[in-house]
């Protein structure tokens, strides 16, 4: 993996230039370092070569022994040779490329004016530069019905399709997700899906920017514009703490569509689908004006108005909890930790909308802010231990370079409640662990050495003395560590200590602390530990300010709602799970959406004028102990069995509403049980916990001892409201049918 050999250089000559490249170098590759264009359909980088498309045809007249091939070669399949000439434009080489050009147009429509990837179309481009001015086909050109959903988000044309098989090798060997497949024989061959299965894939999305002509095309955009139309801005995805590269093309002030930006550090030129769909949560049901409570009924204020409002009842109100969620970007970060401490002078501030323990607190202060490990870390590694972490579900991009990374030989293990088919992709050894049991299966991890990664997920809060584990078997081997968050402004947020310190309440204790009024920033109550503690919060605060995009659960509850800007309408920075600082721009000028950063400004110059004297007021009394408890960690009753849970990438998260296609994607919500309680009792099943009880479809799987699966946020109100609360156990029956 990580070792340092020398690379042997070998010299060839094509079109008449010495070229040195490292020995297995492919003959494309070595006239792109010479800057030789040569033209091509199936080639990628990120690909295995397959010489599918016969685009890329050469003509090499000594391979590097003395003897010539006898007909051109495709140069996207054949490794350089010490002495090798190579000729990509002498007669041979362009008879043939021009040949292979016109057997692809021969069934190719002509339908360039209606075509999706008309304007920005490899096979436009190429027909113009290498191929024939006119045709010599007669007759008519075939055709099929169309479009094929090859799942909701991918429609398939396949009178256009040039069969490079770019799609079906992304499948197959990027995420392990090989639904899509060549069908038939012969002229019949065609992209295809086994009847009545969609093509299922976190990362499907990708297959329609990778090909080169205009067959798979994407519901979301078919028809919608014209690249011409559209300008583009590069981004950071907001989905996650991966920081993925996007692209956004937007037209007259609506994003049309996002594609994958090109980082060969991060995301190499893949993006999930959440990062690639999921954009129009930021025009559906938006706040557009600030709101006052007034004669308990919300109404539309000024900013003006909304501003003095927020800052008089924030400085009458004595102790405040500030609560900011995990959306933000480092610079507003950084403006909530100073508009706590120094304006509102209270220690009561946690960025954290989640379940949480005063243990992960240390962790981040101590082992995680200002630390350092990155995407290459894991490439060079000789093994990577994950622990409370599902990448394929909570890191896309995580998860792509954990696989790429494990075909080339590393070593994954991961501490899971169940054998997942992200482990499976990710070729993983799987410890099955029960929720709680962590810091015990940290402790028997083996294999671990300098040379090794070490990554926890936030769902290490919720088990006792996991983190702890997690830091003592980093400092006994010398194994690097890392925290993956699942928000985008988690890290951010820690790197800026929007955590509580000495004296400070952390999100649970604020929630229980009866203080006088509440900052609430982007949490959702379904989200947290215990959302009617927390909406009873809300309900008896003296004064509630919410910043927000939309209409929540908070705003309903907020004495002043500010609505801010979404990711797309503002600049700033997205600290990723490595500690790597991701800049982005404003894509669109909204002067009515300002960004947190600056509302929290207009609020502190309020508060000069109001001239507060909010000195920071002791807790009154304020009793609190964490709600996670050991119980989590030992043996549970015999009534009850364990209860594990993870979100899923695609679910019921509020920032995916409004994108049908992607919704249709996600995976439906199944109970895993062990094999003899599913034969006991059957496929569809009630689970009761202390909140509530769920009847869904089971499944079968391979489970740790007494414990149950189910995820978190894709049925009802979630787990936390409506099933159980963190770290407790659950009863399972059959369903009366």
């Amino acid at each position: 993996m990580g070792g340092g050999s020398s690379v042997t250089e070998v010299t060839v000559k094509i079109d008449g230039h010495d070229v040195s490249v490292p020995e297995g170098t492919l003959v494309i590759r070595a006239a792109e370092e010479a800057g030789i264009e040569i033209p091509r359909f199936c080639d990628h980088p990120l690909l295995a070569p397959v010489g599918a498309c016969r685009q890329c045809l050469v003509d090499i007249p000594d391979a590097g022994n003395g003897r010539g091939f006898p007909k051109p070669q495709a140069s996207c399949t054949i490794p350089v040779a010490e002495g090798m000439v190579v000729e990509t434009q002498n007669s041979t080489a362009v008879k043939a490329q021009q040949g292979i050009m016109e057997f692809l147009l021969v069934n190719h429509p002509l339908d360039c004016p209606v075509c999706d990837k008309g304007g920005e179309c490899p096979l436009q481009n190429q027909a113009m530069s290498h191929g024939q001015g006119e045709t010599r086909f007669e007759g008519t050109k075939r055709t099929f019905p169309k479009p094929i959903n090859l799942s909701p988000n991918v429609l398939l044309d396949r009178e256009r399709c040039i069969v490079c098989q770019r799609c079906t090798r992304f499948a197959a060997e990027i995420p392990g997700d090989p639904g899509i497949a060549l069908i038939q024989r012969g002229a019949q061959q065609q992209i295809g899906i086994a009847e009545d299965k969609p093509f299922s894939s976190y990362f499907s999305g990708n297959v329609i920017q990778i090909c080169p002509v205009g067959a798979l095309t994407s519901d979301d955009y078919r028809f919608r514009a014209r690249p011409f139309d559209l300008v583009s801005t590069p981004g950071v995805a907001e989905h996650d703490a991966c920081g993925a590269a996007v692209r956004i093309d937007h037209r007259r002030g609506k994003v049309m569509r996002r594609l994958a930006g090109n980082d060969p550090e991060v995301n190499e030129e893949w993006i999930s689908d959440k990062d690639r769909f999921g954009f129009r949560y930021a025009v559906r049901d938006r706040l557009t004006s600030p709101m006052v409570r007034e004669d308990g009924e919300l109404r539309p204020a000024s900013w003006l108005e909304a501003v003095a409002v927020a800052a008089a009842g924030l400085a009458g109100a004595g102790s405040v909890g500030v609560l900011p969620g995990g959306r933000l970007t480092l610079e507003d970060a950084k403006a909530y930790a100073t508009f706590a401490r120094d304006t509102l002078r209270t220690p009561h501030i946690d960025f954290r909308s989640r379940p949480l323990s005063e243990e992960e607190t240390g962790f981040l202060r101590s082992r995680v802010a200002g630390t350092s490990v990155t995407y290459a870390d894991l490439d060079a590694a000789d093994h990577v231990v994950l622990a409370g972490l599902e990448p394929e579900d909570e890191a896309g991009t995580l998860f792509l370079r954990l696989r790429k990374a494990n075909r080339k030989g590393l070593r994954i293990t991961t501490l899971s409640p169940y054998a997942s088919e992200g482990s499976r992709k990710l070729g993983a050894e799987v410890v099955l662990t029960a929720p709680g049991a962590e810091k015990d299966a940290l402790s028997q991890v083996s294999g671990v050495t300098e040379a090794s990664v070490i990554l926890v997920g936030e769902r290490l809060a919720t088990s006792p003395g996991a983190y702890s584990a997690a830091a003592e078997l980093a400092d006994r081997t010398g194994a690097k560590l890392a925290w993956v968050p699942r928000r985008a402004g988690d890290r951010g947020a820690v790197e800026a200590d929007l955590l509580p310190r000495d004296g400070g309440l952390d999100a649970e204790a604020i929630v229980r602390g009866n203080l006088g009024a509440l900052l609430v920033a982007g949490v959702d109550p379904d989200d947290t530990a215990d959302p009617a503690a927390f909406l009873a919060a809300l309900d008896q605060a003296g004064f509630v300010v919410s910043l927000e995009q939309r209409i929540t659960a908070v705003t309903e509850r907020a004495d002043v709602v500010l609505p801010v800007a979404a990711a797309s309408e503002k600049a700033g920075t997205f600290v990723t799970w490595e500690g790597r600082r991701r800049p982005f721009t404003q894509v669109f000028d909204k002067p009515a959406a300002y960004s947190d950063a600056e509302v929290l400004g207009h609020i502190t110059a309020e508060f000069a004028l109001v001239d507060a004297e909010s000195a920071e007021v002791a807790d009154e009394s304020v009793e609190w102990s964490p709600t996670t408890t050991d119980s989590a960690a030992t043996t549970t009753d015999s009534a009850g069995v364990r209860l594990a849970t993870w979100r899923l990438m695609l679910d019921n998260g509020t920032l995916q509403s409004g994108d049908k296609a992607l919704a249709a994607t996600a995976r439906p919500a199944f109970v895993r049980i062990s094999a003899a309680l599913h034969e006991e009792l059957g496929d569809v099943v009630t689970i009761t916990g202390d909140r509530g009880s769920w009847t869904l479809p089971a499944m079968a799987a391979e489970l740790a001892d007494n414990t149950v699966w189910v995820p978190t946020n894709s049925f009802g109100r979630g787990v936390w409201a409506d099933l159980a609360s963190p770290g407790s156990t659950v009863t399972i029956e059959g369903a009366q049918q």
